[in-house]
């Protein structure tokens, strides 16, 4: 310290000035240096996160339709689940014919499950179904089962009168009503979707 105080004033600022100089090119590598570094990485990824905001803007005018366009595959799906339904349960089929059949006046006696053929997108379940009624309301129950929004395929359709059902191929005779006229046989497909194929079902006698 001594020897400091000795040396001139120039001299002695110019040590200071060396000094603070040192100490400036310190700091700069052990602190400045690191901050600005982590400044730099973190402009960086903020500009990263900018760049990849303006790319998901230019989405936002599309969003609303994209939105619609699900809507309108999601009604479709549901249709479709409606005319080819991938429910593996016959009953249903079945209490919707018993409807039917009730709204037109006529008596289905007997449902008999046939095998179940697997096609390639779908699987058919047919039924035997054994009916009788009065004429028009036979009819009536077909041309119903025409326009039920799902899919029903009769088959095979032979009609008789009461008094001689065997030539229908009815296998059972019944009490039959006064104002019934006709007994029916066919075959009532319905259809799901092939990857829930319905299990087979027993065949099953109503007297």
């Amino acid at each position: 310290m001594d020897k400091f105080t000795e040396l001139s004033a120039v001299k002695q600022w110019g040590v200071l000035a060396a000094v603070a100089a040192l100490i400036t090119v310190a700091l700069y590598f052990t602190e400045f240096k690191g901050q600005q570094e982590a400044n730099a990485s973190a402009q960086q990824a903020l500009d990263a996160k900018m760049q990849e905001n303006a790319e998901l803007e230019s989405y936002r005018p599309k969003l609303a339709e994209m939105d619609r366009q699900v809507a309108n595959l999601k009604q479709q799906l549901e249709i479709e689940r409606k005319i080819v339904p991938d429910e593996k349960e016959a009953q249903d089929f079945i209490k919707m014919l018993d409807a039917e059949a009730t709204k037109s006046g006529i008596e289905i006696r007997r449902y008999t499950a046939l095998p179940v053929v697997s096609k390639e997108f779908y699987s058919e379940a047919p039924f035997e179904v054994e009916l009788d009624g009065p004429y028009y309301s036979v009819v009536k129950f077909f041309d119903q089962v025409s326009k039920l929004e799902r899919i029903v395929d009769i088959s095979g359709l032979l009609m008789a009168s009461t008094k001689k059902p065997s030539d229908a191929k009815a296998k059972h005779t019944y009490q039959y009503a006064p104002n019934e006229s006709v007994v029916a046989t066919c075959t009532a497909s319905t259809f799901f979707s092939h990857d829930m194929q319905p299990p087979a079902v027993p065949a099953a006698a109503r007297r």
